[in-house]
């Protein structure tokens, strides 16, 4: 594959394929730089004193790990002072962050989970940042938080970068998905994959299966069916994995297949699931989708699902096409 930039495929498809506009591509340059010194300060891990809690809570009740507010920051700081943004929203914060001075106000909404799998960061497994890029709507004068509460299905932008053995940045305007690596000796992201497909078909499922005992009868009864291997109802054997790191179990089924499931379960029947409908599982549902997967709730498509508020929670079952399917369809049934 000729060795192409980020910069260089964003100006391809800005001339090409119009659906990339200066500002976004500004934007998306901007988010880069930031989980490039992401990537930097995971890299130096106990040398750079960064590992271990910051015995403190995010607004989730979830206790904060000193990465996840070196990650926060990097962020909104970049973001402050380049692109074309009226307001972020992080899953860190409680409320949503405006761009200071910004006139005329910025044509876009930024929304990232800026370090995902926290629990990994003290035993070196891979983690990551997740982000989506949201139009501001017409006519916004000061930001607020009913300006973010638009469905998956708007995003304009989508990716995430995966700090492990390599750092990657996967990322989807709308034209199909690309993986680009960071050159760690040039400082410049150079695409890797291009056009990225899930197969439709699969062996492998990801699922917290210490859970099982909560789980509603449709997973239970899909999952068993997968356990039951060849000898039973799927007449083939499957494996399971899991990393307990969404960036990490989500870019595995992107480069070779799967299915991974977050269901809600019977452990707290009013909570609707555990990931974040904005934050996660609406730009990860986006990047499935246009690799030619699927991606629902269990009962309808993720990208559909209309906002009620900032931290929403919800059910995630995304992967290869055929699996989400027949999950969805047993809790149709």
């Amino acid at each position: 594959m000729k060795r192409i930039s980020l910069t260089q495929y964003l100006i391809e498809e800005q001339r090409q394929h119009n659906n990339i506009p200066e500002s976004l591509r500004l934007l998306t340059e901007v988010v880069g730089r930031a989980c490039k010194t992401i990537s930097h300060a995971v890299g130096k891990g106990a040398l750079g004193e960064v590992l271990g809690s910051a015995e403190s809570e995010n607004v989730q009740g979830e206790v904060q790990k000193k990465l996840d507010i070196i990650s926060n920051e990097i962020l909104l700081e970049a973001n402050e002072w380049g692109g074309h943004l009226a307001a972020m929203a992080s899953e860190e914060m409680e409320e949503i962050h405006p761009i200071p001075n910004r006139y005329p106000m910025g044509e876009y909404l930024l929304l990232f989970d800026p370090l995902d799998g926290s629990s990994n960061i003290d035993v070196n497994v891979s983690i990551g940042t997740i982000f989506s890029v949201l139009k501001a709507p017409a006519g916004m004068k000061n930001p607020t938080e009913a300006d973010f509460l638009q469905p998956g299905s708007k995003q304009v932008l989508a990716g995430y970068a995966v700090y492990g053995p390599q750092t990657l940045l996967v990322l989807t305007t709308g034209n199909g998905v690309q993986a680009f690596t960071l050159d760690r000796e040039m400082g410049a992201w150079v695409m890797t994959q291009k056009n990225m497909q899930i197969p439709a078909d699969t062996k492998e499922y990801a699922i917290n299966a210490s859970n099982a005992r909560h789980w509603f009868p449709p997973v239970k009864r899909y999952v068993d069916e997968l356990q039951q291997g060849s000898t039973g109802p799927r007449d083939k054997d499957f494996n399971m994995r899991w990393i307990a790191s969404m960036v990490a179990d989500v870019h595995r089924i992107l480069t070779r297949g799967g299915i991974f499931m977050y269901p809600a379960d019977a452990r707290d029947p009013d909570k609707p699931g555990k990931l974040r409908l904005m934050y996660e599982a609406n730009p990860m549902a986006f990047l499935v989708e246009q690799a030619g997967g699927a991606a629902t709730d269990g009962k309808q498509r993720i990208l559909d699902i209309q906002p009620q508020k900032l931290h929403q929670r919800v059910a995630v079952f995304l992967g290869s096409k055929n699996e989400v399917e027949r999950v969805t369809g047993y809790h149709l049934q």
